[in-house]
């Protein structure tokens, strides 16, 4: 057993969840914006370039959907562990746990990176 405190656990999960949310937030703000910006547009590659945001936007709220789904799940597991174990998690979920982590951390990568690159592109349109 791992003796990390279990409230270190479930904070970490709620910092995930509350920056996630504000993550499906932006990307739904940015969404809006290339519908405005798609509306002002003829030329072919735009557009293309349009419905490629378009398409990482949508894949992205599902990514963001999807893990804090599973957040929220690691969390039952845990909580339902420390009142059967005394107050402790399971090396297994501990395990889960850094495994969420790296997930989480790739994913605010990409979506990081994918705002730069929208910011970039809508930059150039305004132009």
């Amino acid at each position: 057993m791992v003796t990390t405190d279990v409230t270190q656990l479930a904070g970490e999960c709620n910092t995930w969840r509350m920056k996630l949310r504000s993550h499906r937030d932006q990307l739904s703000r940015l969404n809006n914006s290339l519908q405005d910006l798609a509306a002002k547009q003829h030329s072919r590659q735009i557009l293309q370039d349009v419905e490629h945001f378009h398409n990482q936007f949508h894949i992205q709220l599902i990514n963001v959907h999807d893990l804090k789904h599973s957040i929220k799940d690691h969390e039952k597991i845990a909580d339902w562990e420390m009142g059967r174990m005394e107050g402790q998690c399971s090396d297994a979920t501990w395990a889960a746990h850094e495994d969420l982590y790296d997930q989480y951390q790739q994913l605010d990568h990409t979506l990081d990176e994918l705002k730069k690159d929208y910011e970039n592109f809508s930059g150039r349109l305004k132009k």
